[in-house]
């Protein structure tokens, strides 16, 4: 794990169980310079709570640091943006081609197909968190 290719957050462990640890996240004025300011949604909120792996033994209190690799958000921006903006015009540039249906039932058609993709991720949900896992380790 190299430390320079991770996105890193400092939190609070809320309470542990097993080897995961609930964290709150504290935003900090860090985040404005951050690389991926754009696409976290602890830059968005005040305070985040998650669950993440620990590195080592902590305790409820603890100050730690929250890692993940930078890879992994530009994949879950492509798992939660780009993919369905593709889909969502690929549904309408083929349907408005192929039939003669009007743009409302075309537009229709492709929401419900951005439905159906995030169906789609929910379904294989805990298949995607163990690819998208947080580490914690003390500071």
């Amino acid at each position: 794990m190299d430390i320079d290719e991770m996105i890193r957050h400092e939190g609070i462990v809320e309470r542990t169980n097993g080897e995961l640890a609930h964290v709150r996240i504290v935003q900090t004025s860090a985040c404005s310079a951050c690389k991926a300011k754009s696409m976290c949604m602890s830059a968005e909120s005040q305070q985040k709570e998650m669950d993440a792996v620990m590195l080592e033994p902590m305790q409820p209190g603890d100050k730690v640091e929250i890692l993940v690799r930078e890879r992994l958000a530009w994949k879950a921006v492509l798992l939660a943006y780009i993919l369905p903006f593709v889909v969502m015009v690929a549904l309408i540039a083929i349907l408005d081609v192929l039939t003669p249906w009007s743009e409302a039932v075309v537009g229709t058609i492709s929401l419900c197909g951005i439905a159906l993709y995030y169906i789609g991720l929910s379904v294989f949900k805990h298949r995607l968190q163990t690819q998208f896992s947080f580490t914690a380790r003390k500071i």
